[in-house]
């Protein structure tokens, strides 16, 4: 047939409202194609479909995030009577273009614009399992070779041989790899994996019993949202409660905290003296490896090899010593009408040893600690951070410091430590206290574990 344009509403017109083709609702189609297509002649479809969905990690609006969900992403006529058999690949506007491919012409050679979530996303695992083609190459480009797209992550042009006759399960593919002025810089491997291998269903996690507890947004401040508010109840034995949200890459920066009581959303697990040691590893596998472009939606796995013990201390310190470490103790949180407390359970030092003029309420990381040996990464971070830790005790900090911080315990966390230190050391009212012997210490721990994400299966 010789070429012709029209437009036409792909993800609208002419669906029924039992999810079938019926071109006589529109008749935009022209004949000649839609005989091609009832007698399986050999189409090629090629594809650069818009990138929005329904939600995403920059529209999740509770919490240390913020943004707008997308409206209408999910209210095609295509998702809502023909995608039942595709799960969540119905908030994704490019999968519906190809679920509608793939009822329409089901042995098409599908070319397409995309980001790689349909490979090896969690959430569109039914989407793989029901979807049927074989992969025949392709590439990545960095988003910025495209205009208007903001964030930093590939988009694939990936190549496929379709067969919703037979079936047919992607396992991994291999693509080269272009920077954002399209030049070659390598090749990457992506792979789809199944869920009981992630990370994230490593370990069974505690239930929620029926005390109340002040739920957060960050390390001192309760949650403003009312809406689908978690973290408002606790559980047995726990000492603290870690966001741990996605299980990749792209997800392991933001949603990678620590806290003292309850988060105000989901995508968690509470901390107990039984699960810590897998706590500080897997909090420590989600953030020693920085997200890139590349990367972002790579899924973290279980591991490969046993973990030895010097492995799961140093996971620890170097958790207790995270930016991301946002346990904390504070008197006077106002939520709900009540004045709640929080108890830091992450304390490494005793009283005594980081000169502090009243008791903490719990010695509980004392007391872990006390028979473990450190290696000597682990020990210098220690010692390094006991420094900081007497240097905020040797003065007390101005009101609107003590305030910001809910300076008004003794047993102070990591993180209100080093920001009433930072403050101090901006206003100069008292003499500077040096992080370089910390930041040099905690630097090589790091460099210690990174490549233990990769050598013991935590990333392929």
């Amino acid at each position: 047939m010789s070429a012709q344009r029209f437009q036409y509403d792909y993800l609208n017109d002419d669906i029924t409202d039992d999810g079938q083709i019926d071109y006589s609702l529109s008749n935009k189609v022209p004949p000649a194609l839609r005989k091609a297509i009832a007698e399986g002649k050999k189409i090629l479809v090629l594809i650069n479909p818009p990138y929005a969905e329904a939600t995403n990690l920059e529209n999740i609006s509770t919490g240390l995030l913020a943004g707008e969900n997308k409206s209408g992403v999910s209210k095609t006529k295509l998702a809502a009577n023909a995608m039942a058999a595709y799960g969540k690949a119905s908030n994704e506007l490019f999968t519906q273009f190809v679920a509608r491919v793939a009822q329409e012409i089901p042995n098409a050679t599908l070319a397409m614009f995309s980001t790689l979530k349909y490979i090896n996303a969690p959430t569109l695992a039914t989407f793989r399992a029901n979807w049927n083609a074989k992969y025949l190459g392709g590439f990545v480009v960095h988003n910025h070779a495209f205009d208007g797209l903001s964030g930093k992550f590939p988009i694939g042009f990936l190549v496929w041989k379709t067969d919703q006759h037979q079936k047919s399960q992607i396992t991994e593919i291999q693509v080269e790899v272009l920077d954002k002025d399209a030049r070659e810089i390598g090749s990457k491997t992506f792979f789809n994996l199944p869920s009981n291998q992630y990370l994230s269903e490593w370990f069974v996690r505690p239930k929620t019993n029926s005390v109340d507890v002040v739920p957060l947004k960050n390390a001192v401040t309760p949650a403003t949202a009312t809406k689908d508010l978690r973290g408002t109840k606790w559980a047995d034995g726990a000492i603290g409660y870690m966001l741990s949200g996605g299980n990749d890459l792209q997800h392991a920066e933001q949603q990678t905290v620590v806290f003292s009581s309850g988060y105000g959303s989901a995508r968690g697990f509470f901390i107990t003296d039984k699960n810590i040691w897998q706590a500080a590893v897997v909090f420590a596998m989600r953030r020693a490896v920085r997200p890139t472009w590349l990367n972002d939606r790579d899924q973290f796995l279980q591991p490969t090899k046993p973990l030895t013990e010097e492995f799961k201390t140093d996971c620890l310190m170097w958790m207790l010593f995270n930016r991301s470490n946002r346990t904390a103790s504070a008197n006077d949180l106002e939520w709900n009408g009540q004045k709640w407390s929080i108890v830091n359970h992450f304390i490494p030092y005793t009283e005594e040893e980081v000169d502090a003029p009243d008791r903490f309420e719990s010695d509980f990381m004392v007391q872990y600690l006390a028979d473990i040996t450190l290696s000597a990464e682990a020990t210098a971070v220690l010692d390094a951070g006991r420094s900081l830790w007497k240097a905020y005790f040797a003065h007390t900090d101005v009101r609107t410091v003590r305030d910001q911080y809910k300076l008004n315990r003794p047993d102070v966390g990591w993180y209100q430590i080093r920001n009433a230190l930072a403050e101090r050391n901006k206003s100069g009212d008292t003499a500077p206290v040096n992080f370089n012997p910390f930041e040099s210490a905690y630097q090589a721990l790091t460099d210690k574990l990174r490549p233990q994400v990769f050598s013991l299966g935590f990333l392929r």
